[in-house]
C-alpha cells in the first residue's frame, strides 16, 4: 500500500528533525494519544515533539500500513533516545492533515 502523504510527511519530518514540517502535518485542532497521555492542538503536541519525538532524536520506521474504518493503522519501528522498538500509530486524516494519532 503506498503510504498516505500526511503520515509519510509525518515520518519524514521526525527523521529529518525538522520540528515546523512535523508540527505542520497536523490539523490545527488535532489530537494526539501517547499511551493514555493526551495532547490537544499543535501547540500541545509540540510539547509532546520536544519530550517525546524529535526531541530525544526519534528515528522511524514504516514496518506496515493497514487502511481500515477511515483509519490508518501503522507499525512503526522506533529508534533513538527514547522509546526504543515497535508499536502502533493509528491515523486518522482530515484531507491533507493528520486530525487524531493514538499510540499504543
Amino acid at each position: 500500500m503506498t503510504t498516505p502523504d500526511p503520515i509519510r510527511r509525518f515520518v519524514e519530518a521526525t527523521n529529518s528533525g525538522d520540528t515546523d514540517a512535523f508540527l505542520d502535518t497536523f490539523a490545527d485542532n488535532a489530537f494526539l494519544s501517547d499511551w493514555g497521555r493526551s495532547f490537544q492542538g499543535r501547540e500541545q503536541i509540540a510539547r509532546w515533539n520536544q519530550s517525546d519525538n524529535i526531541g530525544v532524536k526519534s528515528r522511524l520506521g514504516i514496518v506496515s500500513i493497514t487502511p481500515a474504518d477511515g483509519t490508518y493503522r501503522v507499525r512503526i519501528a522506533v529508534k533513538g533516545k527514547g522509546f526504543n522498538g515497535e508499536g502502533d500509530m493509528t491515523f486518522t486524516l482530515d484531507g491533507d492533515h493528520i486530525a487524531s494519532l493514538v499510540i499504543t
